[in-house]
């Protein structure tokens, strides 16, 4: 989560670039401007932002008007580059030398610095992402080796968040990466809402290589949606790969083919994120002790809880619920 060391909502800008992709550009206003309190009282605000404030041309035929300069990234919390469709980014790996200095201060003062699509090709050109994980869309995968071999390119996912600097992968994956986002600030109730204001699952399984063209099995009646769903009202007493399988009516080869393809993930891989989320989400909304939330969340020992989420995000459970539900004052 970032702190901000002050009151009132998370500023947001997002700074378009000439060809700028018009659902990236779009995105963090639609996302980040359903995420509000119980009293519908907003946790962010956002604005657009180009240089000089000048129009700037979308990829999807129109002009973008904005109503800011660059300046607005200067005293931004966070500060986001949606994707282009051309430019010098793209063709020859470099970036405007205004666009480069102030994200690069924007970074060093300490504000989150977030890219969608190829929103990332700028931040790599402005050297933000050297010796850094991050992704973007599967289709510029090539070119971005090429470009940046010093960055640690993922194009499987479809976000890395590396703490102060978040990647996603092409168009729709803006939306995931933003309620992931809501999720780190304020918790998986808000992002769950703000998803259901959206019309989008809070949380889409597997990865970016679910996308990649590739001749791929259609979701059927045949496939593993339904043992999917089967298993996540059993987490608490995970079945077996040989259980998922039987469920699924596929031998077990079959079943773990099917799977990853389905998702990008193998069955285990899956299921121990879904554990993971389960988890998180009861430390998030419930009173109930971490043993508690182990057992219900299937991993049986809080040792085990404890170590599982430290190695997803880093932090113990008693941290982990802290960090979004307060100890009361006292009386």
């Amino acid at each position: 989560m970032v702190t901000t060391g002050r009151t009132g909502p998370h500023r947001v800008a997002v700074l378009a670039l000439d060809s700028v992709v018009g659902l990236d550009l779009g995105t963090p206003a639609q996302v980040f401007g359903t995420a509000r309190d119980d009293a519908e009282v907003p946790f962010y605000t956002v604005a657009v932002g180009t240089a000089g404030a000048r129009p700037v041309r979308s990829s999807a035929g129109f002009q973008v008007l904005p109503d800011h300069g660059l300046e607005i990234a200067e005293e931004a919390d966070t500060v986001v580059v949606p994707g282009i469709h051309g430019g010098a980014p793209l063709t020859d790996g470099t970036v405007d030398p205004e666009i480069r200095r102030v994200l690069r201060q924007a970074h060093d003062r300490g504000a989150r610095i977030m890219s969608i699509c190829t929103g990332a090709f700028v931040l790599a050109a402005a050297g933000l992402l050297d010796g850094r994980p991050a992704t973007t869309h599967w289709a510029y995968t090539n070119r971005f080796r090429r470009m940046h071999p010093r960055v640690r390119l993922d194009p499987e996912v479809l976000f890395v968040d590396d703490g102060d600097i978040l990647t996603s992968a092409g168009v729709a994956a803006g939306l995931d990466l933003c309620l992931h986002v809501i999720r780190t600030d304020h918790g998986s109730g808000v992002a769950n809402r703000s998803a259901r204001r959206c019309v989008v699952p809070p949380w889409r399984e597997g990865g970016q290589a679910q996308y990649i063209e590739r001749p791929l099995p259609e979701a059927t009646a045949n496939g593993t949606a339904r043992t999917r769903d089967w298993v996540q009202h059993r987490l608490h007493e995970p079945p077996t790969l040989s259980q998922m399988a039987a469920h699924a009516s596929m031998s077990v080869r079959t079943f773990t083919r099917r799977f990853r393809e389905e998702t990008g993930l193998s069955p285990a891989r899956w299921l121990l994120q879904q554990r993971t989320d389960h988890a998180r989400l009861l430390l998030e909304s419930t009173d109930l002790n971490v043993d508690q939330v182990a057992r219900r969340s299937g991993f049986g020992t809080t040792a085990a809880l404890r170590q599982q989420l430290h190695q997803r995000i880093g932090v113990p459970p008693t941290a982990y619920r802290r960090t979004f539900r307060p100890p009361a004052p006292p009386v």
